[in-house]
């Protein structure tokens, strides 16, 4: 009832302005997490000019890295707010992707790096001082690295961002490296050196394995992947549709945190052109409504009748 109350519409402008608004939204999530990784940076720094940990120094280093890791999403969103034009005809939102290919190389830098310190720490074991004021450091940087975590996945989950998740994901893994520091100086407190390292190689492991999921959820991005519950959702919609008496193919795809729709119907063969047309517009704008995320559809409507003719012949040879 509200749908049929409420003014509401779906040309270029509306379609626009909500495009703008998730990036919007992504852009204050990169905003927020960038100062909220700054500031769990500087606390650790403090700490390491206090204790000389190069576990924590190693960690503190690494949360800086990770902040500037807002700088792709940040490009990103902002060239996604542009309109398109006859060159970009489908506007800037591969940004996205494109930031989220940086994103994963940066996770597996960080896996490269944990891995490597933890070796050199089990070849020539660091003592440390306040070792109760690094292991403070540590959940200081574990809860600000998971914060940050579930604040950019949640909203990058919103939004459609597969960027954003990428790199919430890799705010976690962060975090599990806080969690190394935290475990390395409890062994050191207990007498036992090499505790830190060999919690760091855990932790090295736990880093590639959500390096496994983000590049996975990036190459299906890149490769036009979606979910097929949306596929069979996008199906029952059109389906659904007065005047549709069947469904073709149905492609969708990503493009930035939006989707985009391209589907076939069959419609009466006996029916005008105005109203193939008005039965296709129809079948848009359920689409719009119902499936999330979806900016815009091209719904080609096919005649459907007795004739045995296959009106597209003479595309047969381009298939």
């Amino acid at each position: 009832m509200r749908h049929l109350l409420t003014p509401h519409g779906h040309d270029t402008g509306d379609k626009t302005d909500a495009a703008l608004e998730a990036s919007s939204l992504g852009m204050r999530v990169v905003v927020v997490s960038f100062a909220a990784l700054m500031a769990t940076g500087v606390v650790q720094a403090v700490i390491v000019a206090l204790s000389g940990s190069v576990a924590l120094l190693g960690d503190t280093l690494h949360n800086f890295a990770d902040a500037l890791t807002a700088v792709p999403l940040a490009i990103a969103f902002s060239l996604g707010r542009r309109a398109v034009n006859r060159r970009f005809t489908y506007g800037y939102g591969r940004a996205e992707d494109i930031a989220g290919v940086v994103i994963v190389v940066i996770i597996a830098a960080s896996a490269a790096l944990a891995g490597y310190e933890a070796v050199q720490r089990l070849i020539r074991p660091q003592e440390m001082r306040y070792a109760g004021l690094v292991a403070a450091a540590g959940v200081v940087g574990f809860l600000g690295n998971e914060w940050v975590a579930r604040y950019r996945i949640r909203v990058g989950r919103r939004i459609g961002s597969a960027a954003l998740v990428a790199d919430g994901l890799h705010a976690r893994t962060d975090g599990f490296t806080s969690l190394a520091v935290l475990l390395g100086a409890g062994g050191s407190a207990l007498g036992v050196p090499r505790a830190d390292p060999v919690v760091g190689l855990v932790i090295t492991v736990a880093i590639l394995l959500v390096l496994r999921d983000a590049a996975r959820e990036i190459y299906h991005r890149l490769m036009d992947a979606v979910d097929p519950a949306l596929v069979d959702r996008a199906e029952e919609v059109l389906a659904g549709t007065p005047g549709v008496l069947g469904v073709g193919a149905v492609r969708l795809r990503w493009i930035g945190h939006t989707l985009r729709a391209e589907v076939d119907i069959r419609v009466s063969h006996l029916l005008s052109v105005v109203q193939a047309h008005a039965i296709a517009v129809e079948a848009e704008h359920r689409l719009i409504h119902q499936i999330p995320r979806l900016n815009a559809a091209t719904v080609h409507a096919d005649p459907d009748g007795p004739s045995q003719d296959d009106h597209h012949a003479p595309l047969s040879t381009h298939r």
